[in-house]
């Protein structure tokens, strides 16, 4: 266990629950961008004259970790610039299909333009509430989180799949950010047309990088018309048609996306089954103690797989308490968020249970 919290220094002065709001800087991370910067320091476009060869090795890198062809991986510096370029590139009026209170960049970017939309509700039926939304309303797009972030509910991957063949013509866009990381994932057998992440939270590979993978077919429907000089450039680019050229319009961040390599290679370094692994140790017993507590919601609680995100009854003074014994969550919606990753242990569980029981003595 000690081995999965190497090199992860704010560890070592907090109780950390909190990667659903920010993920860690692992030390390898910090020493990538150091090094980085004394290269740009003491070479200046020396170094970015190899910029394409540095971004080829990112996109390679992340097709691998998730199960999708380079040529496919779009990199970009965060979801919502990913979110709203493809959206751009939709012909529109089109019909849409959101979850109620979803990620506000999801459902924020759909509403400000001219679409017809129509939600399903989060709750402990989710699942069915989407296949009956989407049979009623027959949207042409459905746009997603596949995990909550308030509440960590999360959607079954076998059941997106399903659905997918249900219905073939809509495009299902799913935002990736509090779930990339998690478990093993292979994007190709999903049944998701569009996937978009940042990559700060689960991932741990700082702000200012994310990419979008696309489904081999699902390029025809969209239209996006950005451009620029880097668009062009690239091994993936120009025998693609300019397809994932037209989301990386102009200079790319080479320190940001290298970023986002090392944190990946990081990952698979450690192994991410293991990853997974620990991770559903830790959010089974942390559910289970919750609920004991009766600390969930009911659609939480009556749900059979979930994420370890939780979003825990407490008010600001217990948010407060919690801070004090430097046991560090976040305030969402209604309650407190906290939020388990494989560099977390049962011991912190135990610190917080124990600070919960004493704030409620």
């Amino acid at each position: 266990m000690d081995n999965l919290r190497k090199g992860f220094p704010v560890l070592e002065q907090y109780t950390y629950l909190n990667t659903a709001t920010s993920g860690l800087l692992p030390e390898k991370v910090w020493e990538f961008r150091q090094d980085h910067d004394l290269d740009f320091l003491l070479q200046a476009s020396l170094l970015k004259e190899r910029q394409g060869e540095i971004l080829t090795g990112v996109r390679e890198t992340v097709g691998s970790f998730f199960g999708c062809a380079p040529n496919r991986v779009a990199l970009v510096p965060n979801f919502s610039y990913g979110f709203n370029t493809l959206l751009e590139g939709l012909e529109k009026p089109k019909k849409a299909l959101l979850l109620k209170n979803d990620y506000p960049s999801i459902n924020w970017a759909v509403e400000s333009r001219n679409y017809d939309v129509s939600y399903a509700e989060i709750d402990e039926h989710l699942e069915e509430n989407i296949a009956e939304a989407l049979r009623k309303e027959e949207p042409d797009f459905f746009a997603f989180s596949i995990v909550q972030y308030i509440n960590g509910i999360k959607l079954n991957i076998n059941f997106l799949k399903n659905l997918k063949e249900e219905f073939p013509e809509v495009v299902f866009v799913a935002d990736g950010t509090q779930y990339c990381g998690t478990e093993v994932f292979d994007f190709d057998h999903s049944g998701i047309d569009v996937l978009i992440s940042s990559t700060y939270k689960w991932l741990n590979a700082g702000y200012g990088n994310g990419f979008i993978l696309f489904n081999k077919n699902v390029q025809p429907k969209i239209l996006t018309k950005a451009i620029g000089f880097n668009s062009l450039q690239g091994k993936y680019k120009a025998q693609e048609g300019n397809f994932i050229g037209k989301f990386e319009p102009g200079h790319q961040d080479t320190l940001n996306y290298g970023s986002l390599k090392t944190a990946l290679d990081l990952i698979s370094s450690t192994g991410l089954e293991k990853v997974e692994t620990q991770i559903n140790s830790l959010k089974a017993r942390a559910k289970e103690q919750f609920m004991e507590l009766e600390l969930l919601e009911d659609a939480v609680a009556a749900r059979k797989e979930h994420s370890s995100i939780f979003n825990i009854k407490g008010d600001d003074k217990l948010y407060r308490h919690l801070r004090s014994r430097g046991i560090i969550t976040s305030q969402r919606g209604n309650g407190i968020r906290v939020s388990f990753h494989y560099f977390n242990t049962e011991e912190e569980l135990g610190i917080l249970i124990k600070e919960l029981k004493k704030f409620r003595s």
